[in-house]
C-alpha cells in the first residue's frame, strides 16, 4: 500500500474526497456515516450531536463539535491540541526531528526556512489524528498569531506505516505552519495534509484548502492583534491527518511517549 502511493494521483482524489463530503443526499449520507461509525469506533456519545441524521453532509460530521463537559482543558502550560496519538516526540537534536525508526528529517525541511535557528535544539511533538477521532484543533498554550505560510507538497498518508517508509514524509506533504509568539518564545505549529483530507481551515483565514498551489504562499499578522487561549480552536481537518508542535530551547519540558493516547486539554508536561 505504500508504494501504491507514489503512483495514485494524491491530489485528484483528495479533490474526488473534498466533493464527496459535502454532498448532502440524505440517504448516501446516512448510510455512509453508518458504516464509518462501525468500522472505526466512533464516540458519538461525545458529540453535542449524537444522530447521524443531524449532521447535513459527511464533512459536517467529520468536524463535529463535542459537548463542553467531555474535554476539560489541564492546568498547564502546555496541553495537548488535538485528540491522537503520539507518532514521536523528543528533543531536535541539531535541527534533526525523528520521524520513526531510521528515519529523521531537518527543521530547515519541515518550515522551507533555512533561517530556523531558534529550534535547533528545541523540542517536537507529532501527533496522529485517526478518522475516527475529533478533528478539530486546539491551542496548546496561550499565543498571539504572527504569520502563516502554506507550503505545497505531496499527499501521502500520514499513518505510522507510512512514516516508518517513506523519507522525509512530513517535510514533503503539504502543510500549513503557523508561529505563534508565547509566554515562551516563539513556536511554530505545522498542520500536516494527507491523502483523502478534504480540506484544512484556520479560524482567523477560513478554508486554505483545496484549491491546492505549487508556490508557497506567506501570510502576516504582525500588524493585526490574533490573540488566542489555551484551549481555543484555531483549525481543524476534514479527516484524520497529523499536526507538530515545535518549541525552543528552554520551553516547558513536553512528557511524551511513542503510542501514547492523548486527549484535547490533557496535560502533556
Amino acid at each position: 500500500m505504500v508504494f501504491l502511493q507514489y503512483l495514485i494521483p494524491q491530489h485528484m482524489l483528495s479533490k474526488c474526497m473534498h466533493r464527496f463530503a459535502r454532498i448532502e443526499i440524505v440517504w448516501l449520507k446516512n448510510n455512509f456515516l453508518r458504516w464509518f461509525v462501525k468500522k472505526y469506533g466512533v464516540n458519538l456519545a461525545e458529540a453535542e450531536r449524537e444522530r447521524i441524521e443531524d449532521y447535513c453532509h459527511i464533512n459536517d460530521f467529520f468536524t463535529r463539535s463535542l459537548k463542553s463537559t467531555v474535554r476539560t482543558i489541564a492546568n498547564a502550560e502546555i496541553v495537548s491540541p488535538v485528540d491522537g496519538v503520539v507518532s514521536q516526540a523528543g528533543d531536535i537534536k541539531s535541527s534533526q526531528i525523528l520521524q520513526a525508526k531510521g528515519h529523521h528529517y531537518s527543521v530547515q525541511q519541515l518550515l522551507a526556512d533555512e533561517s530556523s535557528k531558534q529550534f535547533e535544539d528545541g523540542q517536537f511533538a507529532t501527533i496522529y489524528l485517526s478518522p475516527k477521532d475529533y478533528h478539530r484543533i486546539h491551542m496548546p498554550f496561550a499565543g498571539k498569531l504572527k504569520s502563516m505560510k502554506y507550503i505545497p507538497g505531496d499527499l501521502f498518508s500520514v499513518n505510522q506505516k507510512t512514516a516508518e517508509n517513506v523519507a522525509g514524509l512530513f517535510a514533503r506533504n503539504e502543510r500549513l505552519v503557523c508561529y505563534f509568539e508565547t509566554a515562551f518564545g516563539e513556536v511554530v505549529f505545522i498542520l500536516v495534509g494527507a491523502i483523502m483530507v478534504g480540506s484544512m481551515d484556520v479560524v482567523w483565514q477560513g478554508k486554505i484548502t483545496p484549491p491546492y498551489t505549487r508556490s508557497i504562499k506567506e501570510y502576516d499578522y504582525s500588524t493585526k492583534d490574533i490573540k488566542l487561549k489555551k484551549g481555543e480552536e484555531m483549525g481543524r481537518f476534514n479527516m484524520g491527518s497529523t499536526v507538530i508542535l515545535l518549541l525552543p530551547e528552554g520551553a516547558p519540558k513536553m512528557e511524551l511517549s511513542e503510542s501514547r493516547s492523548l486527549k484535547m486539554g490533557q496535560s502533556v508536561l
